[in-house]
């Protein structure tokens, strides 16, 4: 069964290549945290990727501040 609007939430490199080998449309949390932020869902892309990482979650930082600049954080 197909959906074309279905979306794989995946940060892992293997398995976003695979899932893209497949396919499938993929996105990170990073990803899901922009949009969040940009339809308001969240007030700060900054303070909920900090908050992961306190969780133990590993980012690279210049691709955080990057996103950042662009969202105007």
């Amino acid at each position: 069964m197909e959906k074309a609007d279905a979306v794989v939430i995946i940060d892992e490199k293997i398995g976003r290549n695979l899932a893209e080998y497949l396919g499938l449309r993929v996105i990170g949390t990073l990803g899901v945290l922009v949009q969040a932020k940009r339809r308001g869902l969240v007030s700060s892309f900054r303070t909920e990727v900090d908050r992961m990482i306190h969780a133990g979650l590993r980012y690279n930082r210049q691709l955080i501040e990057r996103i950042c600049h662009d969202l105007g954080e």
